[in-house]
């Protein structure tokens, strides 16, 4: 579900929806680490003016993962 919840951000933001990729692996302590990947041209609109979208990104997976008792972390890579 959490994985669906960052597809569905990530593609509402940018002009390539298709290009959108998440990978998601797993960390010490039970942490889920989730690999967001978008086009080129896309990452400022990800990332946003001094990082306030992914912030706003990051804070609410955290928010849902709270709910199914799980730690998340969002990486936007390139």
């Amino acid at each position: 579900m959490l994985k669906e919840l960052l597809l569905s951000l990530a593609r509402n933001l940018v002009d390539q929806p298709d290009e959108v990729q998440v990978d998601q692996r797993e960390g010490a302590d039970g942490l889920v680490i989730y690999e967001l990947r978008v086009a080129p041209a896309d990452m400022g609109k990800v990332i946003g003016k001094q990082g306030r979208i992914a912030k706003a990104i990051r804070t609410v997976m955290k928010a849902a993962a709270v709910k199914e008792n799980k730690k998340v972390q969002v990486d936007i890579v390139d």
